[in-house]
């Protein structure tokens, strides 16, 4: 058990009472060591914002705060949460379907830069900043027709999506830009794809967007500088020891910037999951252990309404047990030894499964699951009332405090 399993073990344990229990754990510190790690091996020019979608928790953001240059938000909810509680960090603001109430409060809270989605979207955004005798400072964001993208799990982009523009639309834009001073363009926003886990195979992507980006300032004489190559990068589920090799491709990236002569533009990532993923963990207490046709089942307290992760994803979740000898019944304990375990929910439908057929050692009623890498797109992407279940507790381990829990 490594040194974040340890502290999270700890404090499952501590919150352990008669009533079976369901909690997030989030370790700020791991999160606070990982966060500045990247942070430091960037380089000089290029930026790390957060895409607060992972999961806008506010011990997360606050740990994040002192090692990324800010935040991105898609929504006008997440931007409001985020300027109530950082007034003067920077922000961006992208995503598809923005309301006018969104592009106005990005106008009038200070955005710094607003990631455009379509020409529709500019011709709204111009009206509404002459409409406040504002001036918008964006980027468009591109869907590029790029031959042999390599491809994963998620992709947004390279072909028919609702994400972005398509490059062959992006003449027009230019000249409608031209002739609307009230907007401002910076650079561009690329984001083709997520759950990438293979460093050099994003290096190649990255040099695409470089090589793309130089091409459209030379060709159409823009004075830009910026380039947003989004987050994109994964977290193995299913290997959990193969993870994204995050050395060689920071080492790859100082490269690739002198090599592909972009010193002078500001690059920008925006990873969520990346970012938080690993310092966080979801905890179920074994409920009941039953078997039917041949398979086992361990029901516990909690399921995919509060983890969504394995259900979205696609795979079986990896996890561990921590054994509990409290048994409170005069009756037998149930469970199985060297078994193959089905873990689900208490939710009314077969899809609530968080892994299937996992091999446990010994599993009892009443042990500890802990599910780590939990830490985005996990709580924040679950449909959390589904049968009116009570909510997990939130659990946060700070960088010198003992646990303590929040109020959701």
């Amino acid at each position: 058990m490594n040194r974040a399993s340890a502290r999270v073990a700890e404090a499952a344990q501590r919150a352990c009472t008669d009533e079976p229990l369901c909690a997030y754990i989030y370790d700020l510190a791991a999160l606070n060591r990982h966060a500045a790690g990247l942070a430091a091996t960037l380089p000089d020019n290029c930026e790390l914002f957060y895409a607060v979608k992972a999961n806008s928790d506010l011990p997360i953001l606050q740990t994040l705060a002192p090692h990324v240059r800010g935040f991105e938000v898609a929504s006008g909810g997440e931007l409001a949460w985020v300027r109530s509680h950082f007034p003067d960090t920077p922000v961006i603001f992208g995503g598809p379907g923005k309301l006018d109430t969104e592009l106005a409060a990005a106008l009038e809270l200070g955005v710094e830069l607003l990631h455009v989605e379509s020409l529709s979207e500019l011709r709204r955004l111009a009206w509404l900043a002459r409409n406040r005798n504002r001036q918008a400072d964006v980027l468009l964001r591109i869907n590029l027709a790029l031959d042999d993208v390599p491809t994963t799990t998620l992709t947004m982009g390279g072909r028919a999506t609702p994400f972005g523009i398509d490059s062959d639309q992006l003449p027009e834009c230019l000249a409608w830009l031209a002739r609307h001073p009230e907007i401002r363009l910076h650079g561009f926003h690329f984001h083709l794809m997520s759950h990438q886990l293979d460093a050099d195979a994003h290096l190649a992507l990255l040099a695409r967007y470089f090589r793309q980006a130089r091409q459209w300032q030379k060709q159409f004489g823009l004075t830009i500088n910026h380039l947003n190559v989004g987050g994109g990068i994964g977290i193995n589920y299913r290997e959990p020891d193969r993870q994204f090799d995050w050395p060689a491709f920071s080492t790859g990236l100082a490269a690739l910037v002198n090599s592909e002569n972009m010193q002078d533009w500001r690059i920008r990532f925006e990873p969520g999951r990346y970012l938080t993923a690993a310092c966080g963990h979801y905890v179920m207490q074994v409920l009941d252990i039953k078997q039917c046709f041949g398979r086992h089942f361990a029901v516990g307290r909690g399921g995919t309404h509060h983890f969504r992760t394995p259900y979205a994803q696609g795979h079986s979740h990896p996890f561990f047990v921590l054994p509990q000898e409290h048994w409170p019944y005069p009756f037998s304990r149930s469970g199985v030894e060297q078994a193959k375990v089905t873990v689900v929910g208490q939710l009314c439908t077969p899809k609530d499964v968080l892994a299937t057929d996992a091999p446990v050692k010994r599993l009892r009623v009443g042990d500890l699951l802990v599910f780590p890498y939990a830490g985005a797109y996990a709580w924040h992407i679950s449909h959390h009332d589904f049968l009116r279940h009570p909510h997990p507790q939130h659990i946060y381990l700070s960088v010198q405090e003992p646990a303590h829990a929040a109020d959701q």
